[in-house]
């Protein structure tokens, strides 16, 4: 029986791109491997804590030796990267948010990405190395190749090496762009592409659900 992480990282409850190919991975995932379960963790509804001192200089002391603000972000970080170790596969929505990834995203990836403990540089005893993320980046604009602002997409490579290479998992990268074409008029000439370009990303998102599920569950 799998089991996945899904986390979304959209401030938008609403309307969010990125959150409805995530639920089209969700959907599929589940009439596939009804017997999974899932972990959902919604950063819009319960923000993790942005790294602290105290988070840091735990990280190098043994129980009795913190303080009472380093037991606390020990215990988080500790539920945190429980939460990480437990999946079998991760479902990640990440809108880019001024060319980068949303602060939510980059405070729970801060909180789980430690030296020697999680990370993919050796033998950390808690690595999660090898273990399959689809990673759902949405945009407003188009980046791509011979667009007008090629190069200024940071997070999808971004989230290409801090998952791929920092924590070694197997990415997966699903794109949807264009998704603010229906509500610009600059953007009107762009709304049929707009339109394809979600269609195939739900598409992808399904068939990639469906991929993982059945291979996770034999």
């Amino acid at each position: 029986m799998a089991h996945l992480l899904h986390i979304d990282s959209s401030a938008a409850p609403a309307g969010s791109v990125s959150r409805e190919v995530a639920t089209s991975f969700r959907s599929a995932w589940e009439q596939e491997h009804a017997s999974g379960t899932v972990t959902h963790l919604d950063l819009a509804k319960s923000p993790i804590p942005h790294l602290t001192p105290a988070g840091i200089s735990a990280r190098s002391k043994t129980v009795d030796r913190m303080t009472p603000e380093e037991s606390v972000a020990a215990a988080l970080q500790n539920r945190l990267v429980s939460e990480l170790r437990a999946a079998d596969a991760y479902l990640f929505s990440v809108p880019m948010y001024n060319w980068s990834v949303p602060s939510p995203f980059k405070a729970w990836l801060d909180q789980i990405l430690i030296a020697g403990r999680t990370t993919a540089f050796g033998d950390e005893p808690e690595s999660v190395k090898g273990r399959p993320a689809t990673v759902i980046v949405s945009a407003g604009g188009g980046y791509g190749a011979g667009t007008p602002r090629e190069g200024w997409d940071f997070a999808t490579p971004y989230l290409r090496q801090v998952l791929g290479e920092g924590l070694g998992l197997d990415v997966h990268t699903i794109q949807v762009e264009l998704t603010m074409a229906h509500h610009s008029p600059a953007m009107a000439d762009l709304r049929d592409l707009a339109d394809t370009n979600r269609a195939n990303a739900h598409s992808d998102a399904e068939k990639r659900a469906r991929l993982l599920a059945q291979e996770l569950g034999r």
